[in-house]
């Protein structure tokens, strides 16, 4: 992806279905992901966050897509 690009159009580069069905991202820092040990842990730690479409991919950004086709 580049630098600027939005939650929907990080998720069209993995599928084109992603982007038009998008919904939104559950975003956790990578920094977040390794200091706490994993996803469920940084879950759990309140890290986790949801992400609209205006949201813009920031460096690092571990995403999971929720979208509907």
């Amino acid at each position: 992806i580049h630098k600027g690009d939005k939650a929907p159009q990080a998720a069209g580069v993995i599928h084109t279905d992603f982007e038009r069905g998008f919904i939104r991202a559950q975003t956790i820092s990578y920094n977040d992901f390794v200091t706490l040990g994993g996803e469920v842990a940084a879950k759990e730690a309140g890290k986790a966050r949801d992400e609209g479409k205006e949201y813009v991919v920031q460096d690092g950004d571990i995403m999971l897509f929720k979208f509907n086709t």
